[in-house]
């Protein structure tokens, strides 16, 4: 009986892990440098977590999530994003009673979503995001979206484009949703029973939909920023003043609304005007969530924060043809001749590591063309032949992989002298 992957997820093999470890660590340097701290929550929540949290109306809470029952009838979820569930935390574990606010968090680890897999897009995802809570700064909307658009500048993309709008707060919100009943109401019967459904949860949504886009009433609904309050005005262009300020380049969007009900005042996305990318460019979405600790059990607090998707990050840099700096290949590889230095070679090899060095040596009792042929695949640095003649002289012959040249070292020294080469 033969096995295969479940549709929609991928196995990431050596080769290509790499690429994601030194992504991931990108962010977790410049998380650091940020003082945001990581938070590892579980990967499946109590099912009404996510339906309040994410909101109802949300297609990924009525159509994508994978829930099911476990032993004791309990619904269960896999998280479909990371955002509730960090949330959950700060307010189960009385983070709010720091001292020392906002509490600045990150996360990496994979989500589901039951979605159609196609490029880029996967049913089991990972994502990196951030979030910030317990400050209404506009300034920390800025460093939310600085910190994104660092992240992706510092692994060489170029083409990046920043978009943001104002969602207002919850008096611009009603009288914005107010508006947008009374435009679609009338010719609701044509547009799809998505949207249809959407006109009484959340109008907002309706401008979001992709059955839809085309439709007349699209391009001239009401915007939100005809909407704003003189409060939500004051606090959009802050966030603008302080990303200019910043250097970060960046175009206002009215219909930029986001997936989420939990969004308010600022909401962005980051996407790629690569060539070849594909339909669907995001690569990153975020905004502020004020009411959301409330909403899901805690004091009132204010948040803001982004996620994006490690695949689609990888993808764009395949499509600019960015090669990252990947460090492979190993320090020293130990060819050996005869049976005492085979034996030797192993202690040898142990003290290599112990020492930091990258090594590694042949275990299939291969010849020697063979074993050069092995350090070659293993793109070695250097190569350190020990044979039993060398054994018995307490040396190794060492040879620099790149100039060819070849150097007899004192077997006890031989560290040493790699460690000073290759560090």
């Amino acid at each position: 009986m033969s096995f295969q992957i479940p549709r929609g997820t991928q196995d990431i093999l050596p080769g290509e892990v790499e690429k994601w470890q030194f992504v991931e660590n990108t962010a977790r340097d410049l998380c650091k440098r940020y003082q945001y701290k990581e938070i590892r929550t579980p990967i499946f929540e109590h099912t009404e977590l996510f339906a309040r949290g994410v909101g109802e109306s949300t297609d990924i809470v009525q159509k994508e999530m994978y829930t099911f029952q476990d032993r004791k009838g309990r619904s269960i979820t896999l998280r479909p994003e990371g955002t509730a569930s960090t949330v959950r935390a700060f307010v189960e574990k009385k983070l709010f009673a720091n001292p020392s606010q906002p509490t600045k968090l990150y996360y990496i680890g994979p989500m589901f979503r039951y979605e159609r897999p196609q490029t880029g897009r996967f049913r089991q995802f990972v994502q990196f995001g951030i979030e910030a809570l317990g400050s209404n700064d506009p300034a920390i909307d800025a460093e939310v979206i600085s910190l994104a658009m660092n992240l992706y500048q510092t692994l060489g993309l170029k083409s990046l484009k920043l978009v943001i709008n104002s969602l207002g707060d919850s008096e611009s919100r009603k009288a914005h949703r107010e508006a947008l009943i009374a435009h679609f109401e009338p010719r609701i019967g044509e547009f799809c029973s998505d949207c249809q459904k959407r006109l009484q949860q959340n109008p907002l949504r309706i401008l979001d939909c992709k059955k839809d886009r085309d439709h007349e009433l699209m391009e001239t609904a009401p915007s939100i920023l005809e909407f704003l309050n003189e409060d939500s005005k004051l606090y959009f262009n802050k966030v603008q003043q302080y990303l200019t300020a910043n250097g970060i380049e960046f175009e206002v969007d009215p219909g930029l609304v986001r997936g989420l009900d939990y969004y308010n005042h600022t909401a962005f996305e980051i996407m790629s005007n690569a060539e070849g990318f594909g339909a669907i460019t995001t690569l990153c979405g975020g905004g502020r969530y004020n009411g959301l600790a409330q909403e899901i059990g805690g004091p009132e607090t204010p948040g803001i924060g982004f996620a994006l998707s490690i695949e689609r990050l990888l993808a764009a840099l395949e499509v600019e043809g960015i090669e990252l700096p990947i460090s492979a290949g190993v320090d020293c590889y130990i060819v050996t001749m005869g049976d005492q230095a085979k034996d030797r070679a192993v202690s040898l090899l142990n003290d290599m590591r112990n020492a930091g060095l990258v090594a590694e040596k042949d275990y299939e009792d291969k010849k020697m063309k063979a074993q050069f042929k092995a350090a070659d695949r293993h793109q070695a640095k250097f190569v350190a032949v020990l044979g039993d003649d060398e054994l018995a002289n307490n040396v190794i012959a060492v040879k620099n992989m790149a100039t060819g040249t070849q150097e007899e070292i004192a077997l006890d020294q031989v560290i040493s002298y790699l460690k000073q080469k290759t560090m």
